[in-house]
């Protein structure tokens, strides 16, 4: 009687003989994978076109003030105000980067290395608050700061992720007591 192990030692796979097919639906496969990419890419492009009407970043002017405050950490994107899930994706904004953040008088400094910085007026802010998701970034509650601003008649929610979120609340304190001052100032002014 022979034993299990001797049975099994026995045994030996077929050799592979139809290399033909196996190579045909690699190639199949990898072909899928880059017409799926290219759908992506071009899916991409097109909502770019469709926000062409979207004017450029606005600059950082020269004379800014000195800074009130400073954070450094990620930016998530930026969506039409109100639909977390509607991404911005023309001149940059629809690209994840670090960013360094500066508040001062003049407005929001956005620095993205790797991707196109812009600045918030001071005039063109909206609201700033704490919340958990933005352009399929969901974090825990208060996890993003999201920064609600106007660029050309368009209101938009950008989402920023400090490396350090304890300072985030600080944030939307600062920039909500800006964006205050700022329209009690724009009232008297009328």
């Amino acid at each position: 009687m022979t034993s299990l192990l001797e049975l099994a030692a026995d045994k030996e796979s077929a050799e592979v003989t139809d290399w033909a097919a196996r190579i045909g639906w690699v190639v199949g496969l990898l072909l899928f994978i880059a017409l799926v990419y290219w759908l992506m890419r071009e899916g991409w492009k097109w909502r770019g076109t469709l926000q062409g009407d979207l004017p450029e970043l606005p600059a950082a002017p020269d004379d800014r003030g000195p800074a009130k405050l400073e954070l450094s950490g990620r930016y998530h994107g930026s969506t039409t105000a109100g639909q977390w899930l509607d991404r911005i994706v023309a001149h940059g904004l629809g690209t994840r980067s670090r960013v360094e953040l500066t508040l001062t008088d003049a407005g929001l400094d956005v620095v993205r290395p790797g991707a196109t910085d812009f600045f918030i007026p001071v005039a063109q802010l909206r609201e700033a608050r704490l919340d958990k998701g933005i352009a399929g970034k969901v974090l825990t509650e208060g996890g993003l700061l999201i920064v609600t601003w106007e660029h050309g008649g368009k209101l938009l929610d950008s989402g920023f992720r400090s490396d350090h979120a304890a300072e985030q609340a600080e944030w939307v304190e600062a920039l909500n007591n800006m964006i205050d001052k700022n329209s009690t100032t724009e009232g008297t002014a009328r």
